[in-house]
């Protein structure tokens, strides 16, 4: 299933297909949405496999990252996260994230909203877009329902 598309896709990057690079894929493709840091990613490891180390996911996540196999993101919490981009560079384009101030919860969302704001910009400046990275911060639906009920329980 998804094991042939990422041999696949190391393959194509240059990249020798090995069990560790296959476990952290197939990691990261079992938990969609999902933003791990690298010592998460460590412990979901050994489940499977008891004696990899730290360090050989810190390499391989790096390894798989430079090669935009998978993508990392700051969400201004001081953890490098990291996630399963698209399978093309065209999809990773148009994946953007909102964070909930109060909870830190992450929703991933589709969707390119800023292709008028790009052609505007080439248009003027000349300057093409490749690539951009929109975080979206404020409150989540539970978090605005709780603040609300804190709001009236205080008036």
């Amino acid at each position: 299933m998804k094991q042939e598309i990422f041999k696949n896709m190391l393959r194509e990057k240059g990249l020798k297909v090995t069990n560790q690079r296959m476990l952290v894929l197939e990691l990261m493709a079992e938990r969609p949405g999902q933003h791990l840091i690298a010592e998460e990613i460590y412990d979901l490891a050994r489940q499977e496999c008891p004696e990899i180390g730290l360090a050989t996911i810190y390499r391989t996540v790096q390894v798989l990252v430079d090669l935009s196999v998978i993508d990392k993101v700051s969400f201004d919490d001081g953890f490098a996260r990291y996630e399963l981009g698209g399978l093309d560079r065209e999809s990773r384009h148009h994946h953007h994230h909102a964070i909930c101030n109060r909870c830190g919860n992450v929703f991933s969302f589709q969707g390119d909203l800023l292709d008028t704001l790009e052609q505007a910009l080439l248009d003027r400046t000349g300057f093409l877009v490749t690539d951009h990275e929109v975080k979206l911060h404020g409150y989540c639906r539970e978090c605005r329902e709780a603040m609300e009920e804190e709001q009236d329980g205080k008036s």
